[in-house]
């Protein structure tokens, strides 16, 4: 069964949605607080909108990487020490997973590693993905070599493309649907984990941890890629999916990342970071930014900015290394206006 295509009572546009957003902050910050999962003084930096977002440089996949997450969650805010007991569900993105094109798809290393962290934290670790174009999801899991990954760890793995789903109601209204069907691990879980690639995308500039998003929506409701949700909009869609889906922060694998035809057809470009931030537009906004983009001029980040979290970088506060000294221009397909995302580099 689809999503309904039906309008809502609220005018297809941003501005619509303002009033409905500044009350959802305050109920977004005091919901993750009374869960224990971001202190008090995150809580007052969300209604301001800022945030802080933690960049690692000279990260290796055969490397330390569970212990600079932990670095990384700890400079975010996240009260890690709140997780015990909770059910976390990692987010991995892997679209079309090839052999040949590590770039495409999260690094299984990263994927455990974030799993130890938060099994470390006392949490229940599951790891869950609806590919965006493949119906066979044992085969992305097998060419991407995360299942052999995930049989070491002990780690479940939930097919969120077929799993059953519940309707949740539309909490960003940017798009005429009036809710979404989440698979069950994503509407149990306590938090959810993005864990994107870092690329370039051919329509929408960049992807990264909203548009990860996508793969939490169900393809037996809303096809393969995800039709229903191009239907009505890349960038109302991404933004809604991630308004409806309070508890999530964001891992971002940006030691491999893909330049050129993105999100799919692109080449490796070596980068050697790690992005980790409690809010995922603020990680979103630094990743463009390291990409040579304004996230001003990314579709889906003009909606998000100022509702879901800040864009300016003034009210992204670094941690760890700069963005300036660490930015390098991905190369982007020949088009007006991916051109026009563009941003000059930070000297």
């Amino acid at each position: 069964m689809h999503a309904s295509p039906h309008t809502s009572q609220f005018p297809h546009h941003v501005s619509a949605s303002t009033v409905e957003f500044n009350r959802r902050a305050w109920l977004l910050g005091g919901g993750l607080a009374a869960a224990g999962l971001i202190g008090a003084p995150l809580v007052h930096d969300l209604l301001k909108q800022r945030a802080d977002v933690f960049i690692a440089r000279h990260q290796k996949y055969d490397g330390d990487l569970a212990a600079t997450m932990r670095a990384g969650l700890r400079a975010s805010g996240l009260e890690t020490h709140q997780l015990k007991g909770k059910r976390v569900l990692l987010k991995p993105n892997l679209v079309e997973p090839n052999r040949d094109c590590p770039q495409m798809t999260t690094h299984p290393a990263v994927i455990v590693a974030a799993a130890e962290v938060f099994r470390g934290y006392g949490a229940t670790v599951s790891i869950g993905e609806g590919p965006g174009h493949v119906r066979d999801t044992e085969m992305a899991l097998l060419e991407s070599g995360v299942q052999e990954a995930l049989d070491d760890a002990e780690l479940a793995f939930a097919d969120l493309n077929y799993q059953r789903a519940k309707w949740v109601a539309n909490q960003g209204r940017a798009s005429r649907l009036e809710g979404f069907y989440f698979p069950q691990s994503v509407v149990e879980a306590d938090l959810i984990v993005s864990l994107p690639k870092m690329k370039t995308h051919h329509w929408m500039g960049v992807t990264c941890a909203l548009k990860n998003m996508y793969g939490v929506i169900p393809g037996i409701h809303y096809g393969w890629p995800k039709n229903v949700l191009h239907f009505h909009g890349i960038p109302q869609t991404v933004f809604d999916i991630n308004a409806s889906l309070p508890k999530t922060i964001t891992m971002v694998d940006a030691i491999e990342c893909m330049e050129g035809d993105g999100p799919i057809m692109g080449s490796a470009k070596q980068m050697g970071l790690l992005l980790i931030g409690t809010n995922p537009t603020a990680v979103d906004a630094t990743a463009c930014r390291l990409m040579g983009f304004d996230p001003a001029r990314v579709p889906y980040l003009q909606l998000a900015g100022g509702q879901l979290g800040p864009l300016w970088d003034g009210h992204i506060r670094q941690r760890g290394e700069r963005w300036q000294t660490l930015a390098q221009a991905f190369t982007i397909l020949d088009r007006p206006h991916l051109r026009e995302m563009q941003a000059p580099l930070a000297s």
